[in-house]
């Protein structure tokens, strides 16, 4: 008998009550999945899934976000694969769907991560873990204070230099975590340059891990052309990754606050 699930595009899934090989095609969903107890379930991740460790040593990897390699996914058989609007390509996933049940996420803030995790959940039989971690992010972001916000730029790419804009998970974060995005109001992920940063010295620049690396080579050439700022690197899990990984995200917020009023002291 085959249970109907409804996806965050208002997909209708069809599945067995209880599936049993699982492909996670998210990084953040994957690590949900493992803190859902999930692990012996988990055939399939993405060659991003790098947390925690344990994933990259046990499971199989079947290539990139935007790159998966299907063939690899069909020969795996899964009877469930969990994916994202976003950070999956379309072509793929519907091509994907052609043989496999696919439930895919939209997620934009924290509201919808939280409705992410619970529909997990159920559609995994772990609704009772899953409501106790939807707690616990619900719960630590009670933790952030609604104080004075600061202008900032949060850089996800170099050559070009990229920007989280209007209507993304990041712009949902920075505004959670105290911070107005200079971006806010362009594309959701806008190009931009050192002339401009020069030209706006936002009081704080974030250099995110991820998806391209900064490191201090690169915050040291921002700086240079932006010496007013306050130019971070950051630790871009935890202001995009909308999966259990939130519970820990306003703590790290707090001390990135923390370590800014440190430095303007100084």
């Amino acid at each position: 008998m085959k249970t109907i699930h409804i996806d965050q595009m208002e997909r209708s899934v069809k599945m067995n009550a209880m599936p049993k090989r699982i492909i996670s095609l998210v990084p953040s969903q994957s690590e949900l999945l493992f803190d859902l107890g999930l692990l012996s379930k988990l055939v399939g991740i993405t060659k991003y899934c790098e947390y925690p460790l344990v994933l990259k040593k046990k499971i199989e990897q079947i290539g990139g976000t935007k790159n998966l390699n299907i063939e690899k996914i069909i020969a795996l058989q899964p009877d469930l694969i969990i994916a994202n609007k976003e950070e999956n390509t379309k072509e793929q996933i519907l091509e994907l769907a052609n043989h496999f049940p696919i439930w895919i996420s939209d997620v934009k803030d924290l509201k919808t991560s939280i409705e992410m995790v619970e529909k997990i959940g159920v559609l995994t039989s772990t609704l009772e873990k899953a409501e106790d971690i939807s707690l616990r992010i619900r719960n630590s972001f009670k933790l952030l204070v609604n104080d004075s916000q600061r202008d900032a730029a949060y850089l996800i790419w170099r050559k070009p230099y990229m920007s989280a804009g209007k209507d993304t998970f990041i712009d949902s974060m920075l505004r959670m975590a105290g911070f107005r995005n200079i971006f806010c109001n362009k594309e959701r992920y806008p190009q931009t340059d050192l002339d401009y940063l020069s030209e706006v010295q936002p009081e704080v620049i974030f250099l995110s891990s991820e998806p391209y690396p900064f490191k201090e080579k690169h915050k040291a050439e921002i700086q240079q052309r932006c010496p007013k700022s306050i130019i971070l690197l950051v630790d871009g899990t935890y202001f995009s990754w909308y999966g259990s990984r939130l519970i820990h995200s306003p703590r790290y917020f707090i001390k990135i606050k923390e370590e800014i009023n440190k430095l303007i002291d100084e």
